[in-house]
């Protein structure tokens, strides 16, 4: 089979002709789903209360309800078959009543989010606050299938499937919400996303119109035909551009969030410490990170930051406040950030009581642990050393006098019976039972008389 033969025969499969109904009373039927007037209004009313619902109180299910019986979707498909056909009348019609029934719908949300007694933005209304590049591919595609099902046979579930895609609902009533509480990057961000689906629900249902060889007007030639084409694709191209943007802020952020996560894994963790935290100041290209338990060395310090260029952290210094020190805390919240308002100092005297309440639950487990392990092994020590009578448990700190480097360890102080001997081979086989049952790192046993 040669290319040409292929190309033909794909070309049957992705044929939509043969399944493509009666044009005029496809056109009817978008034509008469343009009006906004009696049921239709009340319709789209009573959708924008349970989207406002659903969102109020965090509820998928209900959200999902309320796109399904939304009936947004018949002047955006309007607005995309008579730029499609040059119809400038329907296209005059569907801007009008697209334009009402936004007016609408957003009044009506502000007006419930006004009265309603629950006033926190939930997440399923903060999701429709930053529109990216994925909400313009999601409205074109839900767009391009809701087209073809509307001119073809078998539509099945193919137009409530679009109508909970491109999800017009919600963010309209995210932007009575940011009207309603004095939102204005709420009201923007939501108000984009709806202008974002309805450009691309209109261009897909233009391409669509077009692939399907819909009849256009005698007019097609006109001047203001190709101005009203020109006029779609600068508004296609302007409504892309921020959501690019944003998407490739929320990408990098990402990945550099990411990059930090697994360098902190990486290098960073090890037995007996906690890191607490990690905070990048992106200002002074530092990463600040708080630890407390095991002190991590000065080496494993220097090879981290040696390593940070693998993780993409080359122009950062690292920071690491140990949890040991006194100060760590508020050390930390000196690096991050430059705290102006009350609630900042709030959220740093949280940090600090979060912290020092993790270290005193280390140092508090870390002497009770032995009184709790002490009875556990005593009936293994009578067994598999009957010459020790006594034996004491103690976690030590020794400091040298000529550095400020410390050293943890675990003493295990022990009384032999006079009447059995004790020898250096049992001094050693008690040693490295002990190292194995109080798993410590290091392990000293003395002998007392």
């Amino acid at each position: 089979m040669t290319i040409k033969d292929f190309i033909e025969h794909a070309g049957d499969y992705f044929n939509l002709m043969p399944d493509k109904e009666d044009e005029q009373a496809i056109v009817a039927q978008i034509t008469e789903g343009v009006s906004f007037r009696g049921a239709n209004l009340w319709v789209l009313i009573f959708a924008i209360f349970i989207a406002s619902l659903g969102l109020n109180v965090n509820s998928t299910a209900v959200i999902i309800g309320a796109m399904l019986i939304s009936p947004l979707m018949g002047p955006i498909v309007g607005m995309g078959l008579a730029v499609g056909t040059n119809d400038l009348e329907l296209l005059k019609r569907a801007g009008k009543n697209f334009g009402v029934a936004t007016l609408i719908s957003v009044l009506t949300a502000t007006v419930y989010f006004l009265i309603t007694p629950l006033s926190e933005a939930q997440s399923e209304l903060l999701a429709r606050t930053s529109p990216t590049l994925y909400d313009v591919l999601i409205a074109f595609c839900g767009g391009a299938a809701g087209i073809i099902a509307l001119c073809t046979r078998g539509k099945g579930n193919v137009i409530p499937g679009v109508a909970i895609a491109t999800a017009l609902m919600p963010p309209l009533c995210t932007a009575g919400y940011g009207l309603a509480t004095g939102h204005l990057l709420y009201f923007l961000g939501a108000f984009y996303l709806f202008f974002i689906n309805t450009v691309f629900i209109a261009l897909a249902t233009y391409c669509g119109v077009r692939l399907m060889h819909f009849q256009k007007y005698d007019y097609q030639l006109t001047e203001r035909a190709v101005k009203g084409r020109r006029i779609l694709m600068s508004f296609v191209v302007l409504t892309m551009l921020p959501a690019v943007f944003m998407t490739i802020q929320i990408v990098q952020q990402s990945v550099f969030e990411s990059n930090v996560r697994k360098f902190v894994k990486t290098e960073l963790t090890q037995r007996g410490t906690q890191i607490i935290s990690n905070t990048v100041d992106k200002d002074s290209l530092r990463l600040s990170i708080v630890a407390v338990g095991r002190e991590i060395s000065s080496l494993t310090q220097a090879e981290a930051q040696h390593r940070m260029k693998e993780y993409g952290l080359g122009d950062y210094t690292l920071r690491i406040i140990q949890g040991s020190q006194s100060d760590s805390v508020l050390a930390l919240s000196h690096q991050v950030t430059s705290l102006t308002t009350s609630r900042e100092a709030e959220q740093q005297q949280l940090l600090q009581l979060s912290a020092e309440n993790t270290i005193l639950n280390q140092q508090l487990y870390e002497y009770m642990r032995f009184e709790a392990l002490a009875a556990e092994i005593r009936p293994e020590l009578a067994s598999l050393f009957p010459q020790v009578s006594k034996m004491a448990l103690q976690r030590v700190v020794e400091v040298n006098r000529d550095s400020t480097d410390t050293h943890h360890y675990v003493m295990a102080i022990i009384e032999s019976d006079n009447k059995m001997s004790f020898s250096k081979e049992d001094t050693q086989k008690l040693h490295d039972w002990l190292l194995a049952r109080t798993k410590a790192d290091s392990l000293i046993v003395i002998k007392r008389d």
